[in-house]
């Protein structure tokens, strides 16, 4: 089995699918005009999905309030202090600083504007293609 997407219910799908498009490099693979407002966004490789919606019959998680360590999403970049400045401004938050890992990982933390954890990360040793 592969893993199709993820899905996050958030404030206002269209704005954040605009910015994934925008500054993470994600295009938009199907997108609905009505409640819930869904959008589907690929990344480059065009394998790995997210869904973002926002459906008034469930809670709206609070992103900000979590630790970015209980959940994050990642982007792969070969630039993390650049793409870092890039985000943040952008609009991204800093959520910490840029360290390195002893297995030589570059990793930052980052929360978009709707405060949901994204990481960047430069892997010593690629982990996927």
């Amino acid at each position: 089995m592969k893993i199709e997407h993820v899905a996050w219910q958030v404030p206002d799908p269209v704005a954040l699918a605009d910015w994934y498009v925008e500054h993470l490099g994600m295009r938009v693979k199907r997108a609905s005009s009505a409640p819930p407002f869904a959008r589907f966004l690929a990344d480059d490789s065009d394998r790995v999905m997210i869904e973002v919606y926002s459906n008034p019959q469930v809670p709206m998680p609070d992103y900000a309030a979590a630790d970015p360590l209980v959940m994050h999403l990642a982007f792969l970049t070969d630039d993390v202090t650049g793409t870092r400045a890039r985000l943040i401004a952008a609009g991204a938050t800093p959520a910490g600083e840029i360290v390195v890992t002893p297995a030589g990982d570059e990793l930052a933390m980052l929360r978009d504007p709707w405060g949901i954890p994204l990481q960047l990360v430069r892997r010593a040793e690629p982990m996927i293609g």
